[in-house]
């Protein structure tokens, strides 16, 4: 089994990589193989193509998916959510289904209101959302010092076996024969009358 972790910050081995860092950590401990995608600048250089498809193609390959991302003026970083309006458009059906998690990252606050952001990606595509047991959070204001959040990184590392335990139990659900459900065509209505 693999997660893919996508940092989405603009900085690649800052707080978010951090965070993520301890989750992946934490997956290893329990079995569960990750990788860490770094978006960055990329989503806005003009080199968003090639990094949403080589994003789909890990995306086949992994039975989860966590997304980190800085706080910037109250929400997810610009360049994580153009990239997951694309990513999600493109890979949607591959998505369906796969455990998911959103983590944010901040000095101080807007940790919250980057969350709720992100986890919309996920309940549209009925993604399972992996919680902890507080929001998925950390601070400070360089690595060290999210380091040094401690209820932050005991967050992550429940968030990592949470993670780790939810992928298992639906492994042994498909060995015991329970299927998936199957998807449902939406119905979209407009309202107006």
């Amino acid at each position: 089994m693999k997660v893919l972790l996508i940092n989405g910050s603009r900085r690649e081995n800052g707080c978010t990589y951090t965070a993520l860092d301890i989750i992946a950590k934490t997956l290893n401990e329990n079995g569960i193989d990750t990788e860490i995608l770094f978006v960055g600048a990329k989503a806005v250089t003009g080199d968003i193509d090639a990094l949403v498809k080589q994003a789909h193609e890990l995306v086949k390959q992994c039975d989860g998916i966590v997304v980190g991302s800085p706080v910037y003026y109250a929400s997810p970083s610009g360049e994580v959510q153009i990239f997951l309006d694309r990513l999600f458009s493109a890979a949607g059906s591959d998505l369906r289904l796969k455990p998911a998690a959103a983590v944010s990252s901040a000095r101080r606050a807007g940790t919250t209101a980057s969350i709720d952001v992100l986890n919309k990606y996920f309940t549209i595509n009925e993604m399972p959302v992996v919680s902890s047991n507080y929001w998925n959070m950390v601070h400070g204001n360089t690595p060290d010092e999210v380091l040094k959040d401690d209820e932050g990184v005991q967050i992550m590392q429940t968030l990592g076996r949470n993670m780790a335990w939810l992928l298992k139990s639906i492994e042994a659900g498909k060995a015991a024969g329970i299927a998936q459900p199957a998807p449902t065509p939406k119905t979209k209505t407009n309202f107006i009358r």
